[in-house]
């Protein structure tokens, strides 16, 4: 976890991330993380609102260089994804970039079909034709 925040109270929205204390709120609820969700979540948080890659997330949090066949980052996204779902239904604070790296918007976007915020499925979207 990076040393400089470790103290400190970080906010994003409705999030707060407490690393000193091992604790994460989203609204009122506290999030049952693990030592490695609460780093990545804590790395997103400090870079809240931009996009940040892979290799940068996974170098914050695992301290060593990022090998492109590695998906632990995108397994623990989807942990992080899916305890933020279950503590504020309907909203979405981790946007994938594909081929990149992930975004955290501070406000969150609220969910439609299939848990992405535009109502796609995950991996393509047809767009509609006319007749």
């Amino acid at each position: 976890m990076e040393a400089a925040m470790r103290n400190q109270v970080l906010r994003a929205g409705a999030l707060e991330v407490r690393p000193a204390e091992f604790l994460a709120l989203a609204g009122d609820r506290p999030l049952s993380l693990t030592a490695r969700e609460l780093a990545l979540l804590t790395a997103l948080v400090l870079r809240q609102g931009r996009i940040v890659s892979r290799a940068e997330l996974y170098a914050a949090v695992w301290e060593e260089p990022y090998r492109k066949t590695d998906r632990s980052v995108d397994v623990y996204v989807a942990k992080i994804r899916h305890k933020l779902d279950e503590a504020l239904p309907g909203v979405r604070f981790i946007h994938t970039h594909f081929g990149f790296g992930y975004r955290l918007e501070p406000e969150g976007q609220p969910t439609r079909a299939h848990g992405r915020p535009d109502g796609h499925s995950h991996r393509f979207h047809i767009p509609e034709t006319s007749p």
